[in-house]
């Protein structure tokens, strides 16, 4: 049961998040040709010069990346909350384009291209960091970059600079180079809006579990996350006790996953949350002799 609510929080996050990040992108981005990177700058181009809805032209391009996602990623469910989550915003955004305009009377609420690449930044960075709460994604070139640094180790970080970085260098040819330093600050405060969403600004989680039942909890971890589990002896001052100490290194959409994982196989485990600067090899960033 309690599998079946956990389900459809996930879903109602992706949702709301997804409707959300659609309001910012279709009142504030798109009127303003603030192509702030991924695909959604890639629609709002060819909406542009083609006339076509941007929420379509997203869901296109979204379907292959899906694809391969399925097949790159191994993860059914990530790409099931994936493709509801680019659904439910190529929807919203198509609606929010026809039915705004009728509400507010003008396309956007204001006519400050700064107001509006600060408020695309906020509305939009909320919206995702909704959908990240449900360990979801929202698509895009976030599967492609994800992609590539699993077969080639890039930090994803440095692949989002790369890819975001061109979309918007590519706005600044062809709406102007104001529009594109817009652009870069929508870009740059939505993530740091999406960021607080999560609980800060730092994208790793070092979390230690003091737990009696090691065993079973590792493997939920392990199999839940696909993330590694370490485990050592611990001893309780004041206790006396002995017990086991995990210690498992996620990425922050994971954190939520995490604490349901720990909160239904060991109700009394201990559990410490704490951000990592950097993790070094294994499944994050690669250690290299400089």
């Amino acid at each position: 049961m309690r599998l079946i609510w956990r389900t459809l929080e996930q879903i109602g996050l992706i949702f709301s998040g997804s409707v959300v990040a659609a309001l910012g992108y279709s009142l504030f981005q798109i009127p303003f040709n603030l192509a702030a990177g991924g695909i959604s700058g890639i629609s709002i181009f060819i909406g542009y010069f083609t006339g076509w809805p941007e929420g379509t032209i997203l869901f296109i391009l979204n379907l292959p990346l899906m694809v391969l996602g399925f097949f790159h990623l191994g993860r059914w469910r990530f790409v099931a909350y994936t493709l509801l989550s680019v659904f439910v915003f190529s929807a919203a955004t198509d609606l929010f384009g026809i039915f705004l305009p009728q509400i507010l009377g003008a396309p956007t609420v204001t006519e400050d291209k700064l107001l509006a690449a600060v408020y695309a930044a906020i509305v939009t960075g909320i919206g995702y960091g909704l959908v990240y709460r449900a360990s979801a994604n929202p698509g895009g070139t976030a599967i492609l970059s994800r992609i590539i640094q699993k077969y080639t180790g890039i930090p994803l970080g440095q692949i989002y600079l790369y890819t975001d970085g061109a979309i918007v260098l590519l706005a600044g040819t062809l709406f102007g180079w104001e529009i594109s330093l817009l652009a870069l600050l929508t870009l740059f405060l939505g993530g740091l809006a999406s960021d607080y969403m999560l609980e800060g600004p730092s994208t790793v989680r070092a979390v230690t579990i003091v737990t009696d039942h090691p065993d079973v909890l590792a493997g939920a971890l392990m199999k839940g996350l696909n993330r590694g589990v370490s485990r050592w002896n611990v001893t309780g001052s004041y206790t006396g006790c002995t017990r086991t100490m995990l210690l498992c290194t996620v990425v922050r959409s994971q954190v939520e996953e995490l604490k349901y994982i720990v909160a239904e196989t060991d109700p009394t485990a201990f559990v410490v949350i704490g951000n990592a600067h950097q993790a070094l090899g294994s499944q994050f960033l690669p250690l290299k002799r400089r």
